[in-house]
């Protein structure tokens, strides 16, 4: 069978050079600010320009009654006037979580705009304020479009790991990604449990995928749910258990059933 790699793709040079630009000044402003309020005005401004089109024109008053749904838009693009259900968790480093929340709400919002789906821009994007939210976020790393995290101080992304869209990386106990593995679209990846009679009664684990490893469209990984090296979640598969290294597992819940050898999927069924 033919092996398609991704294709290299470029917006105009001058789209390009300005992208460039304003990343580079984004990058530059998350790093000297480390307050909540000074980092909350930065992204207030930026997405006041990105909806809006115009700059932001200082404190707002609300004067028409027919107004106030436009008020209360401009009102929300500012982190401080909105929460964020993370936030509601008993288990959250306060503290940690107010730094990134910024950068959490522009993450969220950025995706939520006509900007969202320029996927150039978009990987880029993401892998800079990345920087200032994760744990540890590597190299040669692709996120798409509308990924999900929880705290993200608890996340770690190694080098060459792809993230497509709509994933849910819930990393309130810690998840690490290790190097070159891939989470496709709609797939779940949790580090925390609930007790089935206590719901409150909450059970913080570490989830660890790969190197290598593959969790395909649709499947969901469990608290402490570890895949292994080199390999593979199926798609619609529900792990409640480690996936054992070099296997492909399928079901709910998975099972391993082929094991996989120099790359090449065995007829062995395990």
């Amino acid at each position: 069978m033919p092996i398609h790699t991704y294709r290299e793709l470029k917006p105009t040079p001058e789209a390009e050079a300005l992208y460039r630009r304003w990343l580079a000044k984004l990058n530059d402003e998350f790093t000297r600010q480390q307050s909540p309020d000074r980092r909350s005005e930065v992204v207030r401004d930026e997405l006041y320009q990105i909806y809006f089109g115009r700059p932001h024109g200082g404190h707002i008053k609300a004067v028409l009654n027919s107004e106030l749904a436009m008020y209360s838009l401009s009102e929300s693009f500012d982190p401080r006037n909105i929460t964020l259900e993370p936030e509601y968790y008993g288990d959250i480093d306060a503290e940690q979580y107010a730094i990134r929340k910024p950068l959490i709400w522009f993450w969220q919002m950025f995706d939520r705009s006509p900007l969202g789906l320029n996927h150039w821009l978009g990987f880029r994007f993401r892998c800079m304020l990345g920087r200032h939210i994760f744990r540890h976020l590597g190299k040669h790393v692709k996120i798409f479009h509308n990924v999900e995290f929880t705290y993200g101080y608890n996340l770690t992304i190694e080098d060459s790991c792809t993230i497509h869209k709509n994933v849910l990386l819930d990393d309130r106990g810690a998840i690490i990604l290790h190097e070159g593995t891939s989470v496709s679209d709609y797939a779940n990846v949790y580090s925390h449990t609930h007790d089935i009679n206590n719901q409150s009664n909450i059970t913080n684990k570490t989830t660890e995928l790969g190197p290598r490893a593959r969790v395909t469209y649709h499947a969901t990984v469990l608290a402490g749910a570890n895949i292994g090296e080199d390999a593979m979640l199926g798609a619609m598969a529900l792990a409640t258990k480690p996936v054992p290294q070099e296997t492909v597992s399928v079901g709910i819940p998975a099972k391993a059933k082929i094991r996989k050898q120099a790359s090449v999927l065995a007829a062995e069924t395990l």
